[in-house]
């Protein structure tokens, strides 16, 4: 029955697709649904169904009938809408229209079709963005003249408005091109004076509440960029502020006077804002009182919770732009303290949004009092470091202003340290959580919204410690001794102070820090030890080990106090409890990395350097630690040594450090000397990866320096490698596909891994010897690569090819005569395991590629020689790594195949390249530049076709085949070709049009900027890239910015964290 949709010559039968949208939806069977679902599908593609829509809308009663078939029509205005011939344009368009109208200028109909209304009304909006102001000048006219004919009409006219405004000015980006968007702005502009009539009209006329919340809504679409004349020379904000007490309008009213709060144009509209702010003030006084803010919202309706998150946004807004007027008189300045009250008030509620509003104001506030502060403390400091007394002027003018404004705002800033330090979120390192039920656990995800906001306040307390150390440091101080004497002891309080002292790290000058450090780690010690309760303790630990973490120029300084913590986080590696073990052998990696110097040199007072009496206690010391515990405190450990600058020394204390594990290895090795099945016992074969990833901890901290320990144990580490690689081959061989996945072999296989990494970490390590790395290459030859290739793929690890990436990349020309032998171990087998789909083996894939990019960047000439079916199998398989949606794979990808065509242009084989290659690559980067998975690649992509758009010139001999058509050049060749290419892909573009682009890409090729604008344009245009989210396309403008910030953030001291810089910090 329903097979006869499918004719569309005749008009479509109503009530049959009726009831298959009606089976589409139902509960009916899975089939009858998939049949539905293939009929729907089949009529939405087909070219002329939209030419049924105006026949189902008629005659349909049933709702989704009417939304498919709306569907259907909305594709075609999006994508075909400029190609229909006038007629059939206009009559949808009045047709349309007219349906609106009729179902608006009744309320029962209006009421009962609102869903439908409503889509019929971004239909309308989608016709508009084409016709309108070119071909339907009057539609502003005409549709403010239909609102005044009744009230529901002009309630549904004023939805059409408020989508209009936010089609154009909110979602416009990636939509449409620039050039359209500039227009229809400006046709809003030039024909706003009617909307407002009609807005202002409307809302001193009605009695209807609908009808005044759908006005006050278009409003606030527009208000963020309409003239501002409309909104200061009317009465527009008297009316706003006249509605603002009514508890109907309040919430509406207050988010259009937050877009009024948020605009900025110089000084001339100053008085209005100050008036408009002090009438508000009066009459939130009396709507709501500021000292009982976050109780009004934890008890509160969602109207009145709304409200107050209102409230933060106007406060926010109206601060950032105008709070220098409010600053200049007196009576201002009452109202400003006022609205700084309110604002404080709505950062105690407890709501983590609301807290992100205030938060992101508060950071800005604060910088700009910092900033301007910074400014002036370095000229008062060089005056009175010259001696002289303070001349009046040098530092004056602007000074006492700066003064005058610290002053004013000292009690709001005093207020908002209290609520940083009560507030502050938790940082990264601390691992110790309180769950949903009360107890004290590790914490299992890290959450990245409290780590965002640990930044920003991290960052804004940072400023107020800045702007009175004195405050910041007694806050501190008090909160503590509440904590000591049980006033205000709870876990909570403890945390967020410890990570509020912990976050100020550097802002101090030393000596004021080491003053306040003193007096912190004393009372946390003395906490500690007077508190009883596991889960107590287990708080208090965390608290003391992530403040000793962040203040590693204070330890430096105080070795009695570093010895104290290091003992201390050694008695918290015995203490049972979650998360404390972890925390307490991550803090020790992190103090020895910015202390290291400290435990090797021998102290005052001591027999011995502290890494000796360390290493004679080791066992004791790691007794009750995990396997991954102890490979951190290896590697913390291996740091110390590093720092020994004697050689026999450090030779000796490496020595003693690896005697556990290698008594351990001997011992294994030994016996599989006997035997050789004591290899495949599960327990062995755990000793032996928990042997390798010590040494792997201990290679990474050590580098170079771990050679003694590399050379003792590696040919035996190759014969255990080979042994198990051949185990595995045979267990999968034997046990087929399934065996792979079984927990023996994934062991076996972490063997090879680790080995495999340890290598790779010794070698990419030993960067002042590169003779030490290079001798371990040939023994490594026939046990790792020739293993590769002779292993089944599910057995082939991919580390083997990042190991010989890294190798390469160390090595770099040297390793030309290997690169023959590397390339026939791992490229053919390896293609073969991941040309099959996008899915398989994704290590495989990366380091693949890392791979071939090692080979491209340093051995080129190893590609110059390959035959020249190899060279098309390297440039399939680059071209098939950009094809990925993977980013990282995709980008690889890109990256190389810059290198090698960079490499190909200043080479020999120049001409004879690009003619076999060239408009393959190009029309793949184009296939993945015009689709919409592969946005990230944007920037890679661009570049890649300005290449090829340039290197043509520089070519010798013609890119076209020599049976055909000569051309003038293989600029007009490529010219031509390109764009027969985009003109087949993109039959929606006129033909001219697709001309324009390709001779704008041809004219802009050596400008960059003009030549990606170029190709963003043409993306929009193409319509590929419409609904999603464009972002990509502008994220190396975003890579600018990001840079800018951490060169500032870098100039203020403490922003950067003491225990983040990358420095060799000075600890002799």
């Amino acid at each position: 029955m329903a097979e006869k949709l499918r004719d569309l010559s005749q008009p479509i039968d109503v009530p049959v697709l009726d009831a298959t949208v009606a089976a589409f939806y139902g509960t009916g069977s899975k089939e009858e649904r998939n049949a539905a679902d293939q009929i729907l599908r089949d009529l939405q593609n087909n070219q002329d169904m939209w030419l049924q829509v105006v026949h189902i809308l008629q005659n349909s009663q049933n709702l989704n009938t009417k939304f498919f078939a709306l569907q259907v029509l909305e594709s075609v205005i999006k994508y075909r809408w400029n190609a229909l011939p006038t007629e059939q344009r206009d009559g949808m368009k009045n047709y349309i229209s007219d349906v609106i109208v009729q179902l608006s200028s009744n309320e029962v109909s209006f009421r009962q079709e609102r869903l439908y209304v409503n889509k019929l009304n971004i239909i309308l909006v989608q016709v508009l963005k084409h016709e309108w102001p070119a071909r339907w000048t009057s539609f502003i006219p005409d549709l403010v003249a239909a609102a005044k004919s009744s009230e529901t009409i002009c309630e549904n006219c004023m939805a059409i408005l408020k989508l209009l405004s936010e089609e154009i000015f909110d979602f416009s980006r990636g939509e449409m091109t620039q050039q359209k968007i500039k227009e229809l702005k400006s046709s809003l502009n030039s024909e706003f004076r009617l909307i407002h009539e009609l807005c202002l009209y409307v809302l001193s006329a009605t009695q209807s509440s609908e009808l005044i919340r759908a006005t006050l809504a278009t409003l606030h679409a527009f208000l963020s960029w309409i003239p501002v004349g409309f909104i200061f020379e009317s009465p527009l904000l008297e009316t706003l502020l006249k509605f603002f007490p009514m508890a109907a309008y309040r919430n509406l009213t207050l988010q259009c006077l937050t877009e009024v709060a948020a605009l900025q144009f110089g000084d001339f509209y100053n008085m209005q804002y100050v008036k408009m702010y002090t009438i508000f003030m009066m009459q939130l006084q009396a709507i709501l009182p500021p000292g009982s803010i976050p109780n009004a919202y934890a008890n509160g309706s969602n109207d009145e919770q709304a409200f107050i998150q209102n409230l933060a946004l106007f406060f926010t807004a109206f601060f950032k732009s105008h709070i220098r007027i409010l600053e200049t008189s007196p009576e201002n300045r009452a109202a400003l303290l006022l609205g700084l009250e309110y604002l404080t008030g709505i950062s105690f509620v407890d709501d983590t949004e609301v807290f992100k509003v205030c938060l992101d104001y508060w950071n800005v506030f604060v910088l700009e009092l910092f900033e301007a502060h910074n400014q002036i403390e370095p000229a008062t400091a060089a005056v009175s470091m010259m001696g002289l007394q303070m001349i009046p002027g040098v530092v004056d003018g602007t000074g006492t202003a700066v003064q005058h404004r610290r002053q004013l705002y000292s009690g709001p800033l005093s207020k908002l340290r209290t609520l940083m330090i009560c507030r502050m979120a938790k940082p990264e390192e601390v691992l110790i959580v309180e769950d949903e039920n009360g107890n004290i656990v590790r914490e299992t995800l890290k959450d990245n919204d409290v780590l965002v906001q640990y930044k920003i306040m991290r960052e804004t307390l940072i400023y107020l410690s800045h702007l009175d150390h004195e405050d910041t440091e007694q806050q501190m101080l008090k909160k503590l001794t509440k904590q000591l004497n049980g006033e205000d002891w709870s876990w909570n309080n403890l945390n967020t102070l410890c990570w509020a002292i912990g976050s100020i790290s550097g802002s101090m000058v030393e000596e004021q820090e080491n003053r306040f450090l003193v007096m912190v780690i004393r009372d946390l010690l003395n906490l500690c030890e007077i508190t009883k309760g596991k889960d107590n303790k287990a708080v208090i630990a965390s608290n003391i080990m992530y403040v000793v973490g962040q203040y590693p120029r204070f330890l430096r300084a105080h070795w009695k106090f570093l010895k104290t913590v290091v003992n201390k986080l050694f008695e918290f590696m015995h203490e049972m409890h979650p998360g404390v073990q972890d925390m307490a052998c991550d803090t020790f990696l992190k103090i020895v990395q910015k202390c290291k110097r400290k435990f090797v040199t021998q102290q005052v007072g001591e027999n011995e350097p502290f890494v000796s009496e360390l290493l004679t206690n080791l066992a004791t010391t790691i007794l009750d630690l995990e396997p991954h515990q102890i490979h951190t405190f290896y590697e913390s450990v291996g740091h110390m040594i590093q720092a020994e600058s004697d050689n026999t020394k450090r030779d000796e204390y490496l020595k003693r450090l690896m005697s556990l594990p290698n008594q351990k290895w001997a011992e294994i090795i030994g016996q599989a000397g006997q035997s050789i099945d004591i290899l495949k016992n599960q327990d062995v074969i755990r000793s032996v990866l928990n042997i390798l990833q010590t040494n792997t901890s201990v290679a990474t901290a050590l580098g170079p320096h771990f050679f003694p320990q590399i050379s003792l144990i590696f040919l035996d580490m190759l014969t255990v490698y080979r042994m198990y690689s051949e185990l595995v081959s045979s267990t999968i061989a034997e046990g087929g596909p399934y065996a792979s996945k079984s927990s023996f072999v994934k062991l076996l296989r972490s063997i090879k891994r680790e080995t495999l990494k340890l290598i790779e970490t010794f070698v990419d390590k030993a960067e002042d010897l590169p003779h030490l790395g290079k001798q371990f290459v040939p023994p490594m030859m026939d046990p790792v690569l020739g293993d590769y290739a002779r292993n089944v793929p599910d057995a082939r690890e991919s580390e083997v090819l990042s190991l010989f990436a890294t190798i390469i990349n160390k090595y770099k020309a040297e390793m030309l005569d290997d690169v023959p032998r590397i390339f026939e171990a791992v490229f053919q087998c390896t293609l073969e395991m991941i040309t099959k789909n996008f899915e398989d083996y994704p290590e495989h894939r990366l380091k693949f590629f890392s791979l071939l990019r090692a080979i491209g960047t340093h051995c080129f000439k190893a590609l110059i020689q390959l035959s020249s079916q190899q060279l098309k199998l390297v440039i399939d398989s680059i071209n098939w790594a950009f094809r990925h949606t993977e980013r990282n794979i995709a980008e690889t990808g890109l990256s190389l195949l810059l290198e090698i065509l960079k490499n190909f242009q200043a080479s020999a084989f120049q001409n004879q390249f690009y003619k076999t290659y060239f408009l393959n690559i190009e029309q793949e980067i184009f296939a993945v530049l015009t689709d919409s998975f592969h946005k990230p690649g944007f920037k890679l992509h661009v570049l890649v076709l300005q290449h090829l758009f340039c290197v043509v010139d520089g070519l010798t001999e013609p890119l076209w085949d020599a049976s055909s058509a000569p051309y003038q050049s293989n600029a007009m060749y490529v010219r031509e070709y390109t764009i027969n290419l985009l003109g087949a892909s993109f039959p929606n573009i006129a033909a001219a049009e697709v001309t324009k682009f390709v001779d704008g890409l041809l004219s802009s090729r050596h400008d960059l900027t003009t030549f990606k604008n170029h190709i963003r344009d043409f993306l929009v245009q193409s319509k590929e890239f419409s609904v999603q989210d464009n972002k990509d396309l502008y994220a190396e403008e975003a890579a600018v910015q990001r840079e800018k910030e951490r060169q500032r953030m870098m100039s203020i001291p403490g922003l950067i964290a003491p225990s983040e810089l990358q420095d060799e910090m000075v600890d002799s």
